[in-house]
């Protein structure tokens, strides 16, 4: 049997190289690659992409219209200080919070929602 693993998740944007800054300051991630329309981040248990799309529109979740696309749930020890960190490196607190005090939703520089939460266990 094939030893299948998550190797890469690729984020289309506007700006890759906005977006893959993001994604490597918030994961602790190095830029090791990077092109006008590509970036690549390696983080310590993979990689992200981010890819620019021509005319890329962000989601709209949750009013809809244009689907989410991804949505990333990253596992944190303290939920308060991983909500201040993201926002410090440009993601937006999601005015919808479901389940603020499990999960707080928040938006990458593309607009791609994903959570911080302290219920993923090791």
């Amino acid at each position: 049997m094939a030893n299948i693993r998550m190797g890469s998740v690729s984020l289309d944007c506007g700006d890759p190289h906005v977006l893959a800054d993001f994604w490597a300051g918030l994961l602790s991630g190095d830029v090791v690659f990077a092109s006008d329309d590509f970036v690549a981040v390696k983080i310590p248990t993979m990689w992200i992409s981010a890819v620019r799309v021509d005319g890329y529109t962000p989601p709209t979740w949750p009013e809809g219209g244009i689907a989410k696309q991804i949505h990333l749930d990253l596992a944190v020890d303290d939920l308060a200080s991983g909500v201040t960190q993201a926002l410090e490196l440009g993601a937006v607190r999601a005015d919808f919070q479901p389940a603020p005090e499990r999960y707080v939703v928040l938006f990458d520089p593309a607009g791609h929602p994903f959570c911080l939460t302290t219920q993923i266990p090791d």
